[in-house]
This record gives C-alpha cells, sequence and structure tokens, in this order.
C-alpha cells in the first residue's frame, strides 16, 4: 500500500513537489488576489444571493431504472482556489465555478467516473486542487491545477484498499499547513463511526497506518442527534459528512447527523490537539441547524473561507418532492467567537445576503434587512390542474407547489402583496412534478418575465429571462433598483419539464411602516428528558413570524428556530444537550423588519 510509486506514477506525483517549490510564492500569490471577488461582484452586477443557492441543479442519472427524476443537490463542498471558488455536488457530472461566491458557471471535466461521483472531497493545496470521490473499493484521485478549464490529471489511477475500515464514502481530505502532514476523513452510516487516516504525499496520498474511529453519535444525551422530523423518530441516526478546520491550533472535526430527509439535518463539531484526536465534543453544539423556514436542514457541507477571510460553512437543505433524498445547496456565514467557539449563522438563512466585499466581524453584517413580503399572500393562476392551487407558492413550503394545466408561454401566476412595498428581489423556485428528464443536454433551461405594478392594471417589466439558456431552478433576481409595487407577476416563457410546477414565488423588499414590537412574556421549561425544551412567549400581532434563540452564554445565541406567527406562539424544542444551561431569547420579523431579541432566560443543565 505505501511502495514507492512505478513510472506511470511519478508525473501524477509531480504537483505535491512542485507544491513544495512554489510555497514562498504561494503566500504572495494570496495577498495579490485579495480584491478579485470585490471587482468580480461589481462587474457582473451581483450584490446579494439567496438560499438556496441560484445554480443549474443538474438532473441526476441514479434513480433512472425507477423512473424518478430529479435534480441532484447534495453533500457540497466549496473550494477557494486561486482567488475563484469551485463548488462541487454529488451526482453533478462537473463542478461549478464563481469569483464572487453569487453567480456561478458550470464547468464539464474532460474526464469523469463512469456512474458519476458521490459526495466528494475537494481541497486546494497551494497550486492544485485535488478531488476524491465517495468509494467503497479502489478509486482514482485527481488533481488539476486549472479547474477552470475542466482539465483533470490522475495523482493515483486507483486509491489502494482502505486499512482499518470499509470506504472511503462521504471522505474530506486535509492538509494540515503547519505541518506538511495529510490526512482523511470518512464515514457515513448508522452503525460505524466517523474514521480518520494520515495520507503520505510521498506516494501519492497514499494511506498510512490504519484508519482509526474518531466519533460517535450520542443521540441520548444529545437531542440533536435523534432521528426524524424535528428528532422524533426512534430510528437510530446516521453519521456522516466529516470535514476538518483548523483555527488557532486546535481541530474541529465536524460531522453531519441525524439524517438528510428531515428539517433537524445539522453539523456538529468535536475539537482537538491534534488531526487524528483525541476529540472532544463541544457543548454548544449543533453549530449549523435550520429546522425551519423555506429552507429546511443545514448538514453535510463544508467549512471554507473566502478570499477576504470570512468563514463560510455549506449545507444541504430537503426538498423531497420527486425522491426523498432531493435536495438543493445553501451556504451560510459561519466563523468563531472570541472565545474560538465556533458558529454558523443561519438566522434569517433563506432571506437575502449580501455577497462578501470585505472582511466582517459582526455576524450578521451580511444580512440585507429584505424581509419577505409574499408569506400567505393571496395568489392568482391561469390555470390549475388538479389540486396544486395558487396558494401553494407564498406558503414557504417546498413540498407544496402550484401545477399549470399546460406548460405553455400563456401561462401566468400572480401574488397580490397587499400593500404597495418597495421590491428589491424575487425567487422563483420550479419543482419538478411528474419530471421525465434523465439527461442534462441543451433543451434543459428556464425562461420567464417578471412584471410588477401598484394598481393591477399598468404592469412595469421588473426581470426580462425569456432568452436565458442556463436551468435556474431556484432562480434569484434581485432589481437593479427597488420598485414600488402591490403586485407580482410571473409570465411562463419555457421549462423543460413536462409541467409549468412552481412551489414557490418569493418576493423580498421592505414597507414603510414599523417593525414590530419587541415579544415579551418568555417562558422556557426544561422537560423531564432534558433534551427537550418548551418555549412560550406572549402573541406580537404585528408579527409575520419569529426566531427563537438560544446559546450556552447570553451573548452566544447563535442557534435560531425560525416559525412563522400564523402556527402560534410555543415551541417544542428538541435539540438540547444533557447537562448543559442554555440562554434563550425571542425576536419577531413582518415585512417592515425586526424587533429587538427580548430578554434573555436562562434554564438550567440538567
Amino acid at each position: 500500500m505505501n511502495s514507492r510509486l512505478g513510472p506511470a506514477r511519478e508525473r501524477a506525483a509531480t504537483p505535491l513537489q512542485r507544491q513544495r517549490r512554489v510555497a514562498a510564492s504561494a503566500a504572495a500569490l494570496g495577498v495579490a488576489l485579495l480584491a478579485t471577488p470585490r471587482l468580480a461582484a461589481q462587474a457582473s452586477g451581483n450584490r446579494t444571493y439567496c438560499n438556496p443557492l441560484d445554480i443549474e441543479y443538474r438532473y441526476s442519472l441514479k434513480q433512472v431504472d425507477q423512473k424518478i427524476s430529479y435534480r441532484a443537490g447534495a453533500d457540497p463542498v466549496i473550494v477557494n482556489h486561486k482567488g475563484a471558488y469551485y463548488l462541487f455536488v454529488t451526482n453533478s457530472g462537473g463542478w461549478w465555478r464563481s469569483t464572487d461566491l453569487g453567480r456561478w458557471r458550470f464547468v464539464t471535466p474532460d474526464r469523469w467516473l463512469d456512474g458519476d461521483i458521490n459526495a466528494p472531497a475537494a481541497l486546494s493545496v497551494r497550486d492544485t486542487l485535488y478531488l476524491f470521490p465517495s468509494a467503497f473499493e479502489p478509486a482514482p484521485l485527481f488533481y488539476t491545477t486549472t479547474p477552470e478549464t475542466g482539465h483533470l490529471d490522475l495523482l493515483t489511477p486507483l486509491m489502494p484498499e482502505l486499512p482499518g475500515a470499509q470506504g472511503p464514502w462521504d471522505p474530506d481530505i486535509f492538509h494540515d499547513p503547519d505541518t506538511d502532514r495529510w490526512y482523511m476523513y470518512f464515514g457515513s452510516s448508522n452503525l460505524y463511526p466517523i474514521y480518520g487516516i494520515e495520507l503520505d504525499p510521498h506516494h501519492g496520498l497514499s494511506y498510512i497506518a490504519r484508519a482509526r474511529e474518531l466519533l460517535h453519535l450520542e443521540p441520548t444525551e444529545h437531542g440533536w442527534e435523534r432521528f426524524g422530523q424535528d428528532h422524533r423518530d426512534t430510528i437510530k441516526p446516521f453519521i456522516e459528512g466529516a470535514t476538518m478546520t483548523k483555527y488557532r491550533g486546535k481541530y474541529y472535526l465536524q460531522y453531519a447527523a441525524p439524517g438528510t430527509e428531515y428539517n433537524v439535518y445539522a453539523n456538529g463539531t468535536y475539537i482537538g490537539d491534534n488531526p487524528l484526536g483525541p476529540f472532544t465534543y463541544a457543548p454548544y453544539n449543533p453549530i449549523a441547524y435550520k429546522p425551519g423556514g423555506f429552507v429546511q436542514g443545514a448538514g453535510h457541507g463544508n467549512t471554507f473561507q473566502d478570499t477576504f477571510g470570512n468563514y463560510w460553512n455549506t449545507g444541504t437543505p430537503w426538498v423531497a418532492v420527486n425522491w426523498n433524498f432531493e435536495r438543493r445547496i445553501a451556504m451560510f456565514p459561519a466563523g468563531f467567537d472570541g472565545d474560538d467557539q465556533m458558529f454558523v449563522n443561519t438566522r434569517f438563512g433563506d432571506f437575502p445576503h449580501y455577497l462578501p466585499t470585505g472582511k466582517w466581524t459582526d455576524r450578521n453584517a451580511l444580512f440585507t434587512g429584505w424581509m419577505l413580503l409574499s408569506y400567505r399572500k393571496p395568489a392568482t393562476a391561469s390555470s390549475v390542474q388538479d389540486t396544486f392551487a395558487a396558494a401553494n407558492v407564498t406558503d414557504e413550503n417546498p413540498r407544496t407547489f402550484w401545477v399549470a394545466r399546460r406548460s405553455a408561454p400563456d401561462q401566468w401566476l400572480t401574488i397580490d402583496l397587499q400593500g404597495v412595498f418597495d421590491v428589491k428581489a424575487v425567487q422563483v423556485n420550479y419543482t419538478d412534478y411528474r419530471s421525465n428528464i434523465f439527461v442534462n443536454d441543451s433543451t434543459v433551461y428556464t425562461r420567464f418575465r417578471i412584471r410588477g405594478s401598484t394598481d393591477g392594471r399598468k404592469w412595469r417589466l421588473l426581470a426580462d429571462l425569456s432568452r436565458e439558456t442556463r436551468d435556474r431552478p431556484n432562480a434569484y433576481i434581485e432589481l437593479p433598483a427597488p420598485v414600488k409595487a402591490r403586485y407580482i407577476r410571473y409570465e411562463h416563457v419555457y421549462v423543460a419539464a413536462p409541467n409549468l410546477a412552481i412551489s414557490d414565488l418569493r418576493v423580498f423588499g421592505s414597507g414603510a411602516g414599523s417593525a414590530p414590537p419587541t415579544p415579551r412574556g418568555l417562558l422556557v421549561r426544561r422537560d423531564s428528558d432534558p433534551r427537550n425544551a418548551f418555549i412560550t412567549w406572549d402573541r406580537v400581532p404585528e408579527a409575520v413570524g419569529y426566531n427563537v434563540l438560544w446559546g450556552i452564554a447570553p451573548n452566544k445565541l447563535y442557534q435560531t428556530y425560525q416559525l412563522f406567527a400564523d402556527r402560534g406562539d410555543t415551541l417544542e424544542l428538541r435539540a438540547l444537550n444533557v447537562g448543559q444551561g442554555y440562554y434563550f431569547a425571542v425576536d419577531a420579523f413582518n415585512e417592515n423588519g425586526v424587533s429587538r431579541p427580548g430578554e434573555v432566560v436562562f434554564v438550567k443543565g440538567q
């Protein structure tokens, strides 16, 4: 397994040798690239983004035998390489490139695996980007110095059999810049743990020694590791999606749990002094958690730094219309506080956020303050197929949707915002209802127009995508300037699927009124099962929704559960750690803004 590379592999090992020779110049290159994202964002006109990411989610071939047609969108890893960002997603036939984290261009590789690549690992070290697929048998390890062209070379024709475990499935490759040592972490199971193993850079990243068991789930101690919707299922949970981040000399080994097909899919972390442990459970887990809102689920991604040094965490929100594992991609601001506590900010995580143009210190700094204007607002349509009513497009649920009787350019959908607002952005989320597409070719694209009106009679063209050549199933349209409108209309032009189906037409902006008052009367009671807490507060009549905030200190309310006001003013939170005390607060929001959080309430650990 650790034998020296033969002649055919000598050339493949060259990037590792070359990296050592250019180490000194690489640091200077990084400084020179600092301005790239800012310039790219200005050139493209993009200032903001909105989850789920607006990329051409590719149709997966994995379920073709079962006649299931769905767009792939899972297990993301974003790599910052030479001042550009590369996004790798399961079963996508390639990857995406961006210079600003907002507009992504698909790159088709010149070589690929039969059957596509699942849950890949990707890593940028100096001038080379490495790509390694999940596998339960020997698999190739790719590398490239020009990922923007799609060119790939083989570092090893096949990685050898993994000693000490099966796999590697859901791998992550980590290079420690301080020691120049390489490691791999992997595992995806409700029976087996997360494993780690050292890699040999002198022999094509072959394995050193045997894989070590590093992490196990403990759902009896960690409420958020329990399976099911809101952690209500008794099935043994899954651990997967390992990824490593080094910060201030500590190793943060992250993992996903309890399962991708529910709203509570999340990321947690253990912390160690060495790359292979031992590791200690972080008492503030989970770090990335988003069970409420339109985008639900934040697990199984990676943590990366942008060109300005800001941290981000990616995840896999849940759609589950055509297939239980149908998903999309989300990206949230992340970081470490003054106590080195890791956090991922999912508060308003599916509302528009600014793209980075510099270093930020406030974790909420990128939130635009553009509020959701369309929740439960009346909607009408040109036609309705069966019971798939137009009202579904304003319920903030990707699993309910409107379906037109036919997919034709005469179809339209109109939302009455019930007031004149400054409209700043629109997001169109399509659904693959009874789709029959199993290929990704030139016929797969989306075309539409968006119009606005203050009176429902005179219409103004806000966005014209009638000549769009890309597939944009979650199209996010930022308007060049705010437009006053009461009515927003979607006018259909083309989708490749046999049915025109839209889950949500989301409208963002601001009103001229006041934000709701601060919620009062917060009460928190820890259950006899200390993994659960029952939370209540006084109803705020002006509120559209609430954010329940919690954390392990009054200034560390990093976790959020968003819920809409028409669903009540109570929450049973089932994500707590046994023995850990928590602080809670609640804020309220409407079309005009967000209140200040209410009083902070403490409940002791049990």
